[in-house]
């Protein structure tokens, strides 16, 4: 038997990849990314929640490479939007969508919101998969916080150089990964995940 719980981690986004492997480096998994499994298809995210994005990415990762995968789903809610962009974060601009378009857009949809009325969230859902598809788990993360009228700071990625949290002066692209790494939110979901994996490593081994 493999001694070593191979894990797949279902995104190609390269920014949210580092920040996983990050957080996650003193867990005794190998943590793998797609560019190692090539040909894996791209997942369609038809779920009506972050969770249900995630269990489907992580699912159709698990089957096809026939390992354990990792996926999360992740998104900013504006209380002034309606709780927009929501699931649809990081394709909010439509067709083409990238970090910059999306963040003009959340930013043109604010214009005359005053600072009072701009409160937000970040969410995520993470799911565990087996290798045979099904869903082990899921866990979930939010920090509260404003979006602010402009982007400040050249760190982290999506939505992250508008994004105050509650208490803090500066934007999560602002902060050093340390510090971001200690409040965000997919920071919460996989510390719940690290203690999961610290108890059940013996018996996902079997599966």
């Amino acid at each position: 038997m493999e001694k070593t719980l191979r894990v797949v981690i279902a995104t190609r986004n390269k920014n949210k990849l580092a920040e996983l492997k990050r957080i996650l480096a003193d867990v005794p998994v190998r943590l793998e990314g797609l560019d190692e499994h090539p040909g894996c298809p791209e997942v369609e995210e038809t779920g009506s929640s972050f969770e249900e994005n995630a269990c489907l990415k992580a699912s159709q990762v698990a089957e096809f490479t026939g390992l354990h995968a990792l996926a999360d789903d992740s998104g900013l809610e504006a209380d002034a939007l309606g709780g927009a962009p929501g699931v649809l974060s990081a394709r909010y601009a439509g067709a083409g969508a990238n970090d910059r378009k999306n963040l003009e857009k959340l930013l043109r949809k604010l214009e005359g919101v005053p600072e009072g009325k701009r409160t937000a969230r970040f969410r995520t859902a993470i799911a565990l998969a087996a290798p045979d598809g099904h869903i082990i788990r899921s866990f979930h993360g939010k920090v509260e916080g404003t979006i602010g009228s402009r982007p400040m700071g050249k760190s982290g990625f999506g939505y992250d150089p508008v994004f105050y949290p509650a208490g803090e002066e500066m934007t999560f692209a602002q902060m050093g990964p340390a510090r971001k790494d200690a409040i965000s939110h997919r920071a919460e979901a996989l510390r719940l995940l690290k203690a999961f994996l610290a108890s059940e490593i013996p018996s996902l081994l079997k599966l």
